[in-house]
């Protein structure tokens, strides 16, 4: 059996059968994936784990001329695949609505020390396409871990820098979307 690495190359090559050969090696970390970002995700109750990792797929299959570099990265691709399905979804869940009734969670109880469930994934997006504006490379980080999934180290691996560069950007974006998403929330009903 190929590992992971020959596999994304073959396949970056043109190579169909190797794309092939790479799900079944890859499918269970992309579940892991998938339920870490719909754990995140509320009132979800069209999309699931399989549903999310097989739009995935077919959206990756398309991918064949990338040029990949190892795991970390296609993981990195997936989770950003991933992230636009979740957008995606909830801004066709939104729009259904036309945003009567649709709330914020305040940034304080999604991100907190951590990011925590039940997080406004629109809101989100929305702030990291703004700190995608201003730091890309923060913004980044924060796509890679929060909806990849990957940890301090297989971040700085596919941004090819430091672990230490990479947690000084991870606690500065938290910081910036903890204040952004704060802003932008409803003041509580009392």
């Amino acid at each position: 059996m190929a590992d992971i690495t020959d596999l994304l190359n073959r396949w970056s090559g043109g190579n169909k059968q190797a794309f092939e050969e790479l799900v079944p090696l890859v499918y269970d970390d992309l579940k892991r994936v998938a339920q870490r970002n719909l754990r995140n995700e509320h009132n979800v109750f069209t999309l699931d784990c399989t549903a999310l990792v097989h739009e995935a797929y077919l959206r990756l299959v398309d991918q064949d001329r990338m040029q990949w570099n190892g795991r970390a990265h296609f993981f990195g691709a997936a989770a950003q695949v991933m992230r636009r399905i979740l957008v995606e979804h909830a801004r066709q869940r939104l729009s259904q609505k036309r945003g009567s009734g649709a709330f914020h969670e305040p940034l304080d109880k999604a991100l907190g020390v951590a990011m925590e469930p039940d997080l406004d994934v629109v809101a989100l997006d929305d702030a990291l396409e703004e700190l995608t504006v201003s730091d890309p490379e923060s913004a980044r980080v924060v796509e890679l871990r929060y909806f990849g999934g990957l940890s301090i180290e297989e971040t700085a691996e596919t941004l090819q820098t430091s672990p230490s560069s990479v947690a000084r950007l991870w606690s500065f974006a938290r910081a910036w979307l903890y204040r952004k998403l704060c802003d932008a929330a409803p003041p509580p009903q009392t």
